[in-house]
């Protein structure tokens, strides 16, 4: 049973943290970790606690992953996609077998869940920020999210902003949205389950 002192983010998490903000602002989505009070209610919004297979996209130094990680079931796997190889470094630590730490783009989840024996997944998270990016990228994210989806699975991205909801409805269709405002900056949370629409 793992103890509480392994999900603590350690000091040099929460450095590497600000120097990856500092160093690539576009790809980090907040010069500081997301609060427990986020990290709750991503998992409620997600279904977490029955799902057998997430995909995580942009888990940093592995704040939220650690939350998903201890609301999983235990036959769960959840592969964690990241592109700065640092924070890939980080997130390969730790010391789950249940966790899978990828390095690459958010827009080939196919090809990084075929690759370890997996045809969809159950559930998507994104912390990515989509406001900072081309919107074609953004797009092709989430389309690239919908097709990692399994019929009835479900899309959840938390954003500081707003631009990833008009980016989803037309992938999508409308979001369920809520707001965590115990988090800095406060959060929006969106919800998408496939084939259906909010």
């Amino acid at each position: 049973m793992p103890t509480r002192s392994r999900f603590l983010l350690q000091p040099d998490k929460r450095l590497a943290f600000l120097q990856g903000f500092l160093q690539h602002p576009r790809e980090v989505g907040s010069i500081i970790p997301s609060s427990r009070f986020l990290e709750r209610r991503i998992v409620r919004a997600a279904g977490i606690n029955d799902a057998r297979v997430i995909v995580e996209l942009g888990p940093g130094t592995g704040g939220t992953t650690r939350a998903l990680l201890r609301a999983m079931r235990r036959d769960a796997t959840l592969l964690a996609i990241e592109v700065n190889p640092r924070f890939v470094r980080l997130l390969r630590r730790e010391r789950d077998p249940r966790l899978i730490a990828h390095e690459g783009s958010a827009a080939n989840i196919v090809p990084a869940l075929r690759a370890r024996g997996f045809a969809q997944a159950d559930v998507v998270l994104s912390g990515i920020p989509f406001s900072t990016m081309q919107r074609q990228l953004g797009l092709e994210i989430l389309r690239s999210v919908y097709d990692a989806l399994a019929e009835d699975g479900v899309f959840v991205a938390y954003q500081v902003r707003d631009r990833v909801e008009g980016l989803g409805r037309r992938v999508f269709g409308p979001a369920h949205v809520q707001t965590e405002i115990l988090n800095v900056p406060p959060m929006r949370v969106y919800r998408w389950m496939k084939g259906r629409a909010g």
